[in-house]
């Protein structure tokens, strides 16, 4: 498995060893112990969630105050999503910045996103079917979101706002700068 390291210390895009012939592919998608190596420190994931979505929907920007905090290991494993996670941690240097990955069922890509960090995606395709892991259980009650339309954020979600399919409560996340991060580096 390759690590492509971001411009925010801790984000990592993970590429996997992918074999292919005549018959089609096959790679290890996760085992605990190459991903706790690669990433130089132990995550243990307790939770996986899967959700389908049309063309043009967009979820997030979400995440989990503490003491409920989650880090994810994302995945797209039918059609195409832009996957985006931003810097929520008050006292980073990259607090406000966001990265962003192309992850589709062709690449096999998966993206890593920590405590404190904001994450969405938006379907690219017709259709796209969406894993993730979580290192922490959900809380409703420390369920949090940014809004994924912050034009502060600078974020090009390849989708335009009359496109844009968001659940009632995404539509009601603060901007940025309307919010305080409970959020800290480790």
């Amino acid at each position: 498995m390759e690590v492509i390291k971001t411009e925010i210390e801790g984000v990592v895009i993970l590429k996997p060893r992918v074999f292919e012939d005549a018959r089609g592919y096959f790679f290890e998608s996760y085992s605990e112990k190459v991903f706790n190596e690669v990433m130089g420190r132990e995550v243990h994931f307790v939770q996986d969630n899967q959700s389908k979505s049309s063309r043009g929907v967009m979820r997030g920007l979400h995440f989990q105050t503490p003491p409920y905090t989650q880090a994810k290991l994302v995945r797209c494993v039918r059609g195409k999503v832009l996957d985006v996670a931003v810097d929520l941690r008050k006292d980073s240097p990259t607090y406000g910045k966001h990265v962003a990955v192309e992850l589709s069922e062709d690449n096999h890509l998966q993206f890593f996103v920590p405590r404190g960090f904001a994450h969405g995606f938006a379907v690219l395709s017709d259709e796209a079917v969406f894993q993730y892991k979580c290192d922490n259980y959900y809380h409703p009650q420390a369920d949090g979101g940014i809004s994924i339309l912050d034009k502060s954020l600078g974020i090009d979600w390849r989708i335009s706002e009359e496109e844009a399919l968001l659940s009632e409560k995404d539509m009601k996340h603060p901007l940025l700068a309307d919010f305080d991060s409970p959020f800290k580096m480790d």
